[in-house]
């Protein structure tokens, strides 16, 4: 028996560092990487899906975003289970009991709306543990596995939330206890445990049964996200008393959220930021969070800000992450002596480079006004020479 197990699809997200005209391309792509998965099913003969929780980002969600995900699942040739998650429980406002989802669910669409055991065909079951709040104040797993038999049935449990060995606080009510999925396994009574809610591909324990698949499209930063973009695709032998596993994972996600740490204390060092970031491919589909320090002359300040600008409009977003940037801006001997002004100009330019040089909010605007004052004059300069070249060419 051959299925995908996938999770934290979270249809209708949005992230607030996406350039504007990124945000609807971020959102088609979460709805292109649930219609990769009909595709992978086929060509690798998966008998169904599981979604292990949080298929919707919010329970709220715009009418054109629920119709389009609903959509992209009718083109899944084999059924889909969906688990409510935390994002997307099964609460008073649950968007799986809304007249919508009602009217267009397809045919091939489960919601696992029911905590236990939901027949797939004969011989095969999928344990279910719902949410139907966003704060449960028990572990769901556990309840629903305490009265299930090894009777010879295969069967996967499909859950949502964290478990008990991942989680700095171990005494949280709702966390999935490891001991009792091992228990479980151990007997026979399931055999395989399909897990969402952490949107990293990640093995739980060593037996090999029990995985987070990750989130088909990354969701968040490389260092809170080590491996999203995932779906797993699991075997599980039922010819064998004991039902091996086997769990394969396949790259479905196209999007990137990347994080750049870097020094940059000389005009080389805005060199190399700028052919770092002129490296990565697939620009439209990557977002680049930078990650600064270092001490700059006003001048090569100016060029970095240039530099970044200029890729802000190439990348779906460029940000800066501030917490871990801390750039010194300082005026150099010498870097403002040829902009070849003199008297009351040069002077008030002299009183800039001081207080440039000195701390607090005044030394930040005099930064930023030496910085415009650059910018002028080399303006100045090549118009000057465009000048030039056309009175050469007359």
């Amino acid at each position: 028996m051959r299925f995908l197990h996938t999770a934290d699809w979270q249809l209708g997200m949005t992230r607030h560092w996406l350039n504007g005209e990124a945000q609807p391309r971020y959102s088609a792509a979460r709805r292109e990487a649930v219609a990769e998965l009909g595709a992978l099913a086929e060509r690798t003969g998966a008998e169904f899906i599981v979604v292990a929780g949080d298929v919707f980002d919010d329970n709220q969600l715009p009418p054109r975003e629920i119709s389009l995900s609903l959509e992209a699942m009718r083109g899944i040739g084999v059924p889909v289970y969906l688990l409510p998650g935390n994002h997307d429980p099964l609460d008073a406002a649950s968007v799986y009991t809304s007249a919508l989802f009602i009217r267009e669910c397809p045919d091939n669409v489960v919601v696992l709306d029911r905590a236990g055991c939901h027949e797939v065909r004969p011989g095969l079951q999928l344990v279910a543990a719902p949410w139907r709040s966003k704060a449960p104040t028990t572990d769901l797993v556990a309840e629903v596995l305490a009265d299930v038999p090894a009777d010879g049935v295969t069967r996967v449990v499909v859950a949502h939330g964290g478990v008990d060995i991942l989680d700095p606080d171990r005494d949280k009510p709702s966390l999935i206890r490891l001991d009792v999925l091992h228990d479980a396994l151990g007997r026979g009574a399931v055999h395989y445990v399909a897990l969402g809610d952490k949107h990293s591909r990640t093995e739980v324990g060593s037996s090999g049964r029990v995985w987070y698949s990750g989130s088909p499209e990354v969701t968040n930063y490389d260092d809170i996200e080590s491996d999203p973009g995932h779906v797993l695709l699991v075997d599980i032998d039922e010819d064998d008393p004991q039902r091996p596993v086997q769990v394969e994972p396949h790259r479905v996600g196209r999007w990137k959220f990347v994080t750049l740490r870097r020094t940059v204390d000389t005009n080389r060092d805005i060199a190399d930021l700028d052919i770092n970031l002129d490296c990565l491919a697939d620009k439209e589909r990557t977002v680049v969070r930078l990650a600064l320090t270092g001490s700059l002359s006003v001048t090569d300040k100016a060029a970095l800000d240039a530099c970044l600008d200029k890729y802000a409009r190439r990348f779906a977003a460029l940000t800066t992450w501030e917490r871990h940037t801390d750039i010194a801006v300082l005026p150099a001997d010498g870097e403002f002596d040829d902009l070849g002004v003199g008297g009351f100009a040069a002077a008030a330019v002299d009183e800039l480079v001081a207080l440039a040089r000195s701390e607090g909010e005044e030394a930040d605007d005099a930064r930023g006004a030496l910085a415009l004052l650059l910018r002028l004059a080399e303006g100045a300069g090549e118009q000057q020479g465009s000048r030039r070249g056309e009175g050469s060419a007359a």
